[in-house]
């Protein structure tokens, strides 16, 4: 039996204004937390465009807190024996002269609220400053992540977690450029 309300069909037991069950909320699997390497880091790697970034998180020991840059000048030494390679050691500011690079590396560890908690030291090598922030981005996360699991669903929401796969397209033979045509003459 159906009732005619505002033009529609709609049985006798419900009226227009029933609620439909609200769905239940999608529950994802907590990740269990990575155990630390025999040296307690936790390590990650993050790519961007042709930067690769290593980072090692641990937690702070007392006035032990920083995030430092080895940079790895390798000499011509350094290149036939990793042993010879001279470290240095840099702070974010002396690493990236860009603002807008510091705030890329440091946004997971602020979103975690770890400023003062982790040592952080960052390795990266290829690209650019730009395409290395956003690499150590990738990798920090990715560390935090081995740490403290419960960080996924905000990593997500911020979209720390997800690698840029955009990368320069390859120059094709017989053109200028990877879509630059070589000029046409008509005549």
């Amino acid at each position: 039996m159906t009732t005619m309300q505002s033009g529609l069909n709609i049985p006798a037991g419900l009226s227009a204004t029933a609620v439909a069950p609200a769905a239940a909320p999608i529950v994802r699997p907590v990740r269990a937390a990575k155990p630390a390497d025999r040296h307690g880091w936790w390590w990650g790697t993050g790519r961007r465009k042709t930067a690769v970034a290593r980072v090692r998180i641990k937690p702070a020991k007392g006035n032990d807190a920083g995030i430092s840059f080895e940079v790895a000048s390798t000499s011509k030494a350094g290149k036939k024996d990793p042993k010879n390679e001279k470290r240095i050691t840099k702070t974010v500011e002396q690493y990236f002269a860009e603002m807008r690079d510091r705030n890329d590396v440091l946004e997971p560890i602020k979103a975690a609220s770890l400023q003062d908690k982790v040592t952080v030291i960052f390795r990266c090598h290829g690209g650019g400053t730009m395409g290395q922030a956003q690499a150590c981005k990738l990798a920090v996360a990715r560390a935090l992540l081995g740490y403290d699991p419960t960080l996924e669903a905000r990593f997500r929401e911020m979209g720390v977690l997800t690698r840029d796969s955009r990368e320069v397209e390859r120059k094709k033979y017989g053109q200028a450029g990877a879509r630059r045509r070589f000029q046409f003459s008509k005549r």
